[in-house]
């Protein structure tokens, strides 16, 4: 269970910082600032299977586009892994009577 848990919050961290990077290029973020570079580059490198997965004309809307997929999948897979793991553990320990 703990496991689990620890997959979904890197799911989470992982999707948050993808998103964060979103919204640093959308509202404009400096781009020499380090902080917003070091998130950008994390954010970039994260969503790089996704990068070039649909054309926007907008620069903007198509990096939002494929990197909130990119978020959301990894939040969608980060979940289903930690539930399965979750129910594997349970379904274990019910067999070996360890839970009534």
């Amino acid at each position: 269970m703990a496991l689990a848990r620890v997959i979904r919050i890197l799911a989470g961290l992982v999707a948050a910082v993808i998103v964060a990077a979103i919204l640093l290029k959308l509202l404009s973020a400096n781009p020499h600032n380090v902080i917003v570079s070091d998130i950008h580059d994390a954010g970039r490198w994260l969503a790089t299977p996704f990068n070039n997965l649909f054309h926007p004309k907008n620069g903007n809307v198509a990096l939002a586009v494929n990197w909130g997929l990119a978020a959301l999948v990894y939040l969608v897979i980060g979940h289903a892994l930690a539930t399965l793991i979750a129910r594997t553990a349970v379904g274990g320990m019910r067999r070996r009577g360890a839970i009534a």
